[in-house]
């Protein structure tokens, strides 16, 4: 008998099929991740960004996508686009502190690096702004943009891909 107390964490390519349920994942760990920095107005309007499913699809279709399963059922997901920037990685709530941030993560530094990207950026969230200074990624501005009038806050944070050694 081997049961395991842990079902496989695995990532796979997007699929357009994946957009309902990586909608509902964005929307959940917005709305239960980062109520202690941003405010309900704040959170809504960011989570909003998923309500119109089809131009949610295009944004994760338009870059290169990665899927987080555990167990098979999709749990997270992480996007490249142009090959240097982070545009969004997202893990559901039940499920953070497993790595599944960190191996979405890994896995786009790695296609990046590839690529021949010597400077991976991303514009953190409050959130998320602790997840990326540990591993590696250095702030290099504050940013305000506003989504549906309401004021949200990020850092532009960047990593050097060029001096990391990746074993083959």
């Amino acid at each position: 008998m081997s049961a395991s107390a842990h079902p496989a964490q695995a990532l796979r390519p997007y699929l357009p099929a994946d957009a309902p349920v990586l909608a509902e994942i964005f929307r959940a760990a917005i709305e239960e991740l980062t109520g202690d920095d941003y405010d309900p107005a704040q959170q809504n309007a960011w989570a909003a960004s998923a309500d119109d499913e089809e131009a949610f699809a295009e944004k994760l279709g338009g870059a290169l996508t990665l899927v987080a399963t555990l167990g098979g059922s999709a749990v997270g997901f992480a996007a490249l686009a142009d090959d240097k920037t982070i545009d969004m990685l997202y893990v559901h709530p039940a499920v953070t502190g497993r790595g599944i941030g960190a191996m979405l993560c890994d896995a786009l530094e790695k296609l990046a690096g590839a690529r021949g990207t010597r400077r991976l950026s991303v514009d953190a969230s409050d959130t998320a702004r602790g997840f990326f200074e540990r591993r590696g990624y250095v702030a290099q501005q504050r940013n305000s943009v506003s989504l549906r009038g309401v004021w949200l806050a990020s850092t532009t944070m960047t990593k050097d891909l060029s001096t990391e050694t990746h074993p083959s």
